[in-house]
């Protein structure tokens, strides 16, 4: 587990770095889809999914 969330973290910082430069490339996105799987298998997968359901909900219940 403690591996685990190390990458994690590494995955985040390099993400953050990449997208500030604004040049995302081929690896680039390589390594936010390789922090996407490490999130999903940590304890923070069900957090982050209700997080991003809720906001769906929030934004799909606004009429313009």
């Amino acid at each position: 587990m403690a591996i685990s969330i190390s990458v994690v973290l590494l995955l985040v910082v390099l993400a953050v770095i990449f997208m500030r430069n604004g040049a995302l490339k081929i690896p680039h996105a390589l390594v936010c889809i390789l922090l996407g799987f490490y999130l999903a298998s940590t304890s923070m997968a069900p957090t982050i999914h209700e997080g991003i359901s809720a906001t769906a909900d929030i934004v799909g219940s606004l009429r313009p």
